[in-house]
């Protein structure tokens, strides 16, 4: 789609309102959706469906907070934002929805100067907090050979009248976003390892950097403290502070033990069962298909009354059996859609089901061009799915049979989701950090699944039988129905960072090299034809 155009012959079509939809937010599965000036939905957690029906195209958002319906009369695409001319339901005064590809709507000239404000305030509350030490040289300029972004303000805090000691400080301020602000950790050890290798002081003699300092906003450290109580207590003294940037209160935070985590894992299904209920579904969703596409549909049970169809990887159509609306029998729904999409499948939008699915199997091929969405889209999930259909040659020492995806466990409200969770054949667990893009915070998040693996393996009771401890303790993933008939090993787990050789971030070792020697990690990095041929090219592991 051009930047301000639209087929004028075809706009008033609800088909080719709906594949415009579909394409635009396949492009951009990061977009916010905003109506009035307020955001109201983030597409990496909300859903949307399309419908046909009566001669309109119905647009459904919906998440946790809130649901949307609208009918959509014509688009505009323009730069960064897909704009919906729409109408509500009983009203015939037409509105505006937009989809806007970039979160931050703040200009250039608004973020530089924020970030100029919140340097000074910065400096000025270390100067007041810490009177023995000197801040000096803070800066947010961005420098990409080094992995620095401007959204993050680092600097020094010296002290002694040579400024020979000294430490390492990263700050992020409230105005980022979670996402950048929960990142501060990576860039941090990255500013650490920078000062302690390229700065000197006076004389030319090297500073001694002994400790790093990380400020982050109030309310926004757990996911910091999480991280940084795993790091290596040996190389360098780890301290995090929060601050109100209203009071330019300064405070010291303390770093979260594994056992302060909130966890509750869901309890495991019998996958043949639930396959066996929507099966009629899973067929009617086939017939849509030709032969030869229908062959490399992946069928997988998502929960007990739920299956999903995937491609590559690709949730296409999902099928869930559920209460019928008009008698006390169960009926099954299905729904197809690509990414954040979930459109009814009924007569009415058949063809539209066809049409999007056919584009979709032509373009996702292992020879397909990085120019089509539907081929780039959700990478790291075809990655994920080459090596769960095939670990027994590429990863032999682990149990394929005991291999669980995207498992969930909740932590402080936030849904966890742990990309591949199975066990060795001595059976120790082992979590599954899958990358198929360069991502500079490979390592610590795959350090936050490791975390929660760890927690809720050491959560161990005794069975109980007439209110006595009997046989052998069970982990929290035992008593929730996961390795049934497996003796997990008490050992921590491992984890695995598995990513295509040269899309691995130059930064990533720089930070494994960080880690707690407890942290029990190994690098594989994979060949770039891994969609067609997946092979190991190097290893790295801790020492």
């Amino acid at each position: 789609m051009r930047d301000g155009t639209r087929d004028a012959a075809a706009a008033s079509s609800p088909e080719r309102l709906a594949e415009a939809i579909a394409g635009y937010i396949t492009e951009h599965p990061e977009a916010v959706v905003i109506e009035d000036g307020q955001m109201l939905f983030d597409l990496r957690a909300a859903r949307y469906s399309l419908s046909l029906a009566h001669g309109r195209c119905l647009l459904q958002f919906w998440s946790e907070e809130r649901n949307l319906v609208r009918t959509v009369v014509d688009f505009q695409v323009r730069s960064g934002c897909l704009r919906l001319t729409t109408r509500r339901m009983g009203s015939s005064k037409p509105g505006s929805l937009e989809v806007v590809a970039q979160r931050d709507r703040r200009t250039p000239t608004v973020r530089e100067s924020e970030r100029r404000q919140y340097q000074r305030l910065l400096e000025r509350v270390l100067r007041r907090q810490f009177p023995e030490w000197t801040p000096d040289g803070f800066r947010s300029a961005a420098d990409l050979e080094h992995s620095f972004g401007p959204a993050y303000l680092r600097g020094h805090l010296l002290q002694g009248s040579r400024g020979m000691v000294a430490e390492a400080v990263i700050a992020v301020s409230a105005q980022e976003s979670k996402a950048i602000i929960d990142g501060v950790l990576t860039v941090g050890l990255l500013w650490l390892d920078y000062c302690r290798t390229h700065n000197v002081g006076q004389s030319a003699r090297t500073r001694h950097y002994g400790a790093l300092r990380v400020i982050v906003p109030e309310g926004m450290s757990r996911t910091t403290a999480e991280r940084m109580r795993w790091l290596h207590s040996g190389a360098a003294a780890w301290r995090l502070y929060t601050l109100n940037e209203m009071t330019e209160e300064l405070c010291e935070a303390e770093l979260a033990e594994d056992g302060n985590l909130s966890l509750n894992l869901t309890h495991a299904f019998d996958a043949a069962l639930a396959m066996e209920r929507v099966q009629p579904g899973v067929e009617r969703v086939r017939s849509l298909l030709a032969a030869d596409a229908a062959a490399r549909v992946e069928v997988r049970a998502t929960a007990a009354t739920e299956v999903a169809l995937l491609l590559d990887g690709l949730e296409f159509a999902r099928v869930r059996q559920q209460a019928s609306a008009s008698s006390f029998a169960r009926e099954l729904e299905i729904t197809f859609g690509a990414g954040a999409n979930e459109t009814p499948l009924n007569e009415e939008t058949e063809s539209l089901c066809r049409l999007l699915l056919a584009r979709l199997f032509a373009a996702r091929q292992a020879n397909g061009t990085v120019k089509d969405a539907l081929f780039r889209l959700q990478t790291e999930r075809w990655l994920e799915a080459r090596i769960r259909t095939g670990m027994t040659e590429f990863l032999p020492a682990l149990r394929q049979e005991f291999l669980y995806t995207q498992v969930p466990a909740m932590a402080s409200g936030d849904r966890a989701m742990m990309d591949l969770l199975t066990v060795d054949r001595t059976g120790r667990l082992v979590v599954i950090e899958v990358k198929a893009d360069e991502d500079l915070h490979l390592p610590l998040q795959g350090l936050d699944y490791w975390i929660r693996v760890r927690a809720l393996h050491a959560d161990r009771t005794m069975d109980q039988t007439v209110g006595q401890a009997t046989g052998r303790p069970r982990d929290a993933f035992q008593r929730s129905g996961y390795f049934a008939g497996v003796e997990l090993a008490a050992a921590d787990p491992k984890l695995l960072l598995i990513a295509p050789a040269l899309r691995i971030h130059p930064a990533n070792e720089i930070v494994l090299r960080y880690l707690a020697p407890g942290v029990d990690w190994e690098l594989i990095a994979v060949g770039e034809d891994w969609r067609s041929t997946l092979k190991t090219v190097f290893r790295k592991r801790r020492g």
